[in-house]
């Protein structure tokens, strides 16, 4: 009869997993969510279960899924520093994308908007961070200071779109590490 709670975790914890992934477009971090579940139910097996029940995802699983989730981070939260970067912005301009980007997602999460708060702070903060990082340099005016920041704002979208792929695989990673033996 174990083998049945083992498949119903399993099934409960694919299920939540799609819509953690669904919640990265919406820059939630879904990924670390699904990972937190995952870390849970690893430490419910190993407190709970027998010594020779085995484990749920194994803990090298656990360790990748992590670096995984660090990696779509990195990659989210530098797209908008290299967006900013090809359309031609100083180095000013990069450091202010990747921090109007970080307060943005913040701030953002209080915007009474349901799921969207976050992804609107994150590419409001990445736009006038960018680009008053442009108009702090010495050369800065709004009209050049405008290019960068839609660059910085494009990178930041894409960023985040391209963290979902990096969800997805860790979703994929820790549902067939709950139903393999």
């Amino acid at each position: 009869m174990e083998w049945v709670f083992i498949i119903l975790v399993g099934l409960i914890f694919a299920l939540v997993g799609v819509v953690c992934v669904i919640s990265v477009v919406v820059s939630l971090p879904g990924a670390w969510v699904m990972i937190g579940l995952a870390l849970v139910i690893e430490l419910m097996d190993f407190i709970y279960l027998p010594v020779d029940a085995g484990q749920t995802f194994g803990w090298w699983t656990l360790g990748i899924a992590v670096a995984l989730a660090a990696f779509g981070e990195l990659l989210e939260f530098s797209a908008g520093a290299l967006g900013a970067k090809t359309a031609g912005s100083s180095s000013r301009g990069m450091w202010g994308a990747l921090g109007g980007g970080i307060i943005g997602a913040i701030l953002g999460t209080f915007i009474p908007v349901p799921l969207l708060g976050t992804l609107i702070g994150a590419v409001v903060g990445t736009f006038t961070g960018a680009l008053l990082g442009e108009m702090s340099h010495k050369d800065g005016t709004l009209d050049g200071s405008i290019k960068p920041a839609i660059g910085a704002t494009i990178g930041r979208i894409l960023g985040t779109l391209a963290k979902v792929p990096v969800a997805t695989a860790i979703w994929m990673m820790l549902t067939i590490a709950a139903f393999w033996p």
